[in-house]
């Protein structure tokens, strides 16, 4: 059959070039424009064999039963916590995610959220075009280098961090499910162990119902007045409140953070903060890296529709 027959539905506005590509080979559906979603359903179901999500709108069960005809879900990103995998594994749907392609930029973002956060950045920034450097110098602020890195989460962007890390001479630490037996780096078997050890707590895992506020009270006080925490993995991780309250009190030194609980919502008793830095989850969010990911995407629409293996499958069938 030919590609340009096949629907796909594209859940959410991801970026230009990939909705450009899709809409090139594939009948493309954007599901944010439709205004009449359930005559859209009813009259176009039937020709939709892909969908394609990301980490705002991914394919709940509600999405995956309306469209008899679903073959793949092709997911742009990493994470999948926005699709239902037990559904569309129990529904023979096959799922793609882009891994890999965005490790090094999330890294990257990770240690760049480290130096701001301790060297005080984007404080320093509003210091010089508010005019006050010519009242007196800055105050004085943390050193990075040598700091112990605790990460939870040794996975593919856990381990870039790590790299990273240790190129500032941090001793580098983990939590994760279990013990990487070809890791050297010192393993927790608790979250709270691992805050108790660290300076710096840097949140890498995937978020599932296990994980979700895996940074609670416990391991907040745990960390510390002098700790600092870091979350590149997803806003969820962290019971929010409880961040709030610890970063107000000083309860801990500071946090840099690239996700949010309720995106694009963000507390905003965190804007008058010092000891915090924002960003608007931007991990992946380069040029390259969201070119490489938007290919990855059509590339496993296109082997999948020609009967190809997936190039990067969540399951194997």
């Amino acid at each position: 059959m030919e590609l340009k027959a096949i629907g796909v539905l594209m859940t959410y506005p991801m970026s230009s070039y990939l909705e450009q590509e899709l809409d090139k080979r594939f009948n493309l559906f954007r599901l944010w424009n439709l205004t009449q979603k359930n005559d859209f359903f009813k009259e176009n179901s039937g020709s939709i064999r892909a969908v394609v999500g990301n980490t705002n709108v991914g394919a709940d069960r509600e999405l995956i039963d309306s469209l008899p005809a679903l073959e793949i879900v092709s997911s742009f990103s990493v994470g999948l916590d926005k699709v239902n995998l037990v559904h569309c594994k129990d529904k023979g749907i096959r799922v793609t995610n882009t891994p890999d392609v965005l490790t090094e930029d999330v890294a990257d973002l990770a240690i760049a959220l480290m130096l701001a956060t301790l060297r005080g950045i984007c404080e320093c920034d509003r210091y010089v075009r508010g005019g006050l450097w010519k009242k007196g110098d800055f105050k004085l602020t943390t050193k990075f280098s040598g700091k112990k890195v605790g990460i939870i989460g040794l996975g593919r962007i856990g381990t870039a961090i790590a790299k990273r890390a240790e190129a500032f001479n941090c001793p580098i630490s983990y939590y994760s499910r279990s013990q990487k037996p070809e890791s050297n780096y010192k393993y927790f078997p608790s979250v709270v162990e691992l805050a108790s050890d660290c300076d710096i707590l840097v949140v890498a895992c995937a978020l599932t119902e296990e994980t979700r506020h895996i940074i609670n009270r416990q391991v907040i006080d745990a960390l510390g007045p002098k700790g600092f925490l870091i979350n590149i993995g997803r806003g969820p991780h962290i019971d929010e409140h409880e961040l709030v309250s610890a970063l107000v009190e000083r309860r801990i030194a500071g946090a840099g953070l690239d996700v949010f609980e309720k995106e694009p919502h963000v507390p905003e008793e965190l804007f008058g903060l010092d000891n915090v830095v924002l960003v608007p989850h931007i991990g992946s969010d380069t040029v390259e890296t969201v070119k490489a990911m938007a290919d990855l995407v059509v590339g496993n629409l296109e082997a999948h529709f020609s009967k190809k293996p997936l190039l990067t499958p969540v399951f194997i069938d």
